[in-house]
């Protein structure tokens, strides 16, 4: 039952984020983790298994997101890897789709929360650190 009450929260998130900023659920993903993992850039292997995509999937999706100027790939020259990097313009679509994803996060779970349920999570968050 709590799955499908956090895929709603998450989709309501993702819809609002996709409304302002034309990104989809995976280029935020993507342009996300190559800043937050790779300070800009990631082996496109890396990026696959951060974001448990298949190499193809993930192939495809940056084929989408280099026609936009979202990223770029370039081929190593250490070995036959390639490498994902965000663009000036990834950058700045992720910059601006970041407020809207907290604002949406904030809206549609952390508004939301009783005091009740405050106590309780840190009620969690304390138990599995004590163990």
């Amino acid at each position: 039952m709590w799955k499908g009450s956090f895929k709603r929260i998450f989709g309501c998130v993702v819809k609002e984020m996709s409304e302002h900023t034309g990104l989809s659920e995976g280029d935020f993903g993507v342009l996300d983790r190559l800043v937050q993992y790779g300070n800009g850039k990631l082996r496109q292997q890396e990026l696959a298994d951060s974001m448990d995509w298949d190499k193809s999937r993930l192939s495809h999706h940056l084929t989408r997101m280099e026609k936009r100027g979202l990223v770029l790939r370039k081929p190593l020259d250490t070995d036959r890897g390639v490498q994902v990097i965000i663009t000036s313009a990834g950058r700045s679509a992720l910059d601006e789709a970041l407020p809207i994803v907290s604002k949406a996060i904030r809206k549609h779970f952390l508004n939301l929360l009783t005091d009740q349920d405050i106590e309780s999570i840190t009620t969690l968050a304390e138990r599995t650190t004590k163990s």
